[in-house]
Order: C-alpha cells, then structure tokens, then sequence
C-alpha cells in the first residue's frame, strides 16, 4: 500500500510518500509547496497546482492529513483550513480515500512524545525510512502522516477483534496486549548491517 502524507500549511505544505511491502515501510518520495508570496487565493492555487502533479506521479492508494490542532489565532485557522480543504479537493478529484489523523496520534504512531517537538519527529522519521535530506518539518511531518495511516491499517483489524471479545475477561486482556505487541516496522536495510 502507497501512502501520500500532506502537513496542510498556508505557506508551506509539506508531502511525503511512503509505501509498506512485506512488513516493511519504504520511502518513496517527499516535497514542499512553497506558496509564500502573493493573495492568498493565488496560494492556494499553487498548493493546488503541485499537489496535484504530486499526487499524479507517486499515484497513491491513500492520502493521510494531519488533523487541525488549537490554533490561538482564529484567522489562521481558517486559513490553515482553505489549505487543507484544497489537499482534500486533490484527493478527491483523483478518486483517492482520504483518512484523518490527529497530530498527537501521528506522533505516537511513530514512537515520539505528545509534547515533544518536530524535531524528534524529523529524527524518528529519519530513523524508520532513511530519506534524503529534509529541508524542511513540513516534510517529515508529511512523512510521518503516512507512516502513522499505514500502522493504522495494519494494527486496524486486531483493534477490531480486541473491540468484540468480551470486556473485562481474561482472553480480552490477553487479545488487546497481543495487538499493542504486533512488532514495529523497522528501516528497509537488514537490522544489524
């Protein structure tokens, strides 16, 4: 399964493609729409334009967003949400499924902190795929969008059949340990090279 991450920005949005075979993530591609300059219509026109053409080379299975987290300023959250309804029109018009993740959740899909920084999310993705430089945060963030939406399907099915053993029973305990343990995605080089 290919995956396109999106880090919906106004000014800089981030993507990154990832695809899991066999067990194991591989990186696929990453970039950053810089539409920095001009009217805000004209931004989002750009955003629309490249991501676009993203989403046609790398031809994804799915596309992940990162969710809207508390902005103070309520002016840009609406902005930060024009940036992201054009990232979901994308997706759309391509036919391609669109999931929804929380940034706590993308962060802890990737074994780092709530309340840690982009840094340590850059530095774990950076760890589990090995891409080339990342000019930016918006690009690993991308990056680690896909990787927290393919966890979530593997781990997808076992969460469900932990949901309808019955609750409170030792079995249950059992099912829901056994899914938390499913092992971790590890670096596409052999471990240990």
């Amino acid at each position: 399964m290919r995956v396109l991450g999106i880090d919906p920005g106004s000014r800089f949005l981030g993507y990154g493609v990832v695809e899991e075979r066999h067990g194991r993530l591989s990186y696929v591609g990453h970039g950053v729409v810089r539409a920095d300059e001009g009217p805000l219509e004209a931004r989002l026109m750009q955003i629309f334009t490249e991501l676009s053409a993203a989403a046609r080379l790398f031809r994804p299975d799915a596309v992940a967003v990162e969710g809207v987290f508390a902005c103070r300023n309520a002016r840009s959250a609406l902005i930060l949400g024009h940036a992201r309804g054009v990232a979901l029109l994308v997706a759309a018009q391509l036919s391609i499924p669109v999931h929804e993740y929380a940034p706590a959740r993308v962060k802890r899909a990737i074994g780092v902190g709530g309340r840690d920084g982009k840094d340590a999310v850059a530095r774990m993705v950076t760890t589990l795929l090995e891409p080339p430089l990342l000019e930016r945060s918006d690009a690993s963030d991308a990056l680690a969008v896909a990787v927290c939406h393919l966890n979530a399907v593997r781990v997808g099915p076992a969460s469900l059949a932990a949901r309808t053993v019955r609750r409170g029973s030792r079995k249950s305990k059992a099912v829901l340990l056994a899914g938390r343990l499913k092992p971790s995605y590890f670096p596409s080089r052999e471990v240990g090279r």
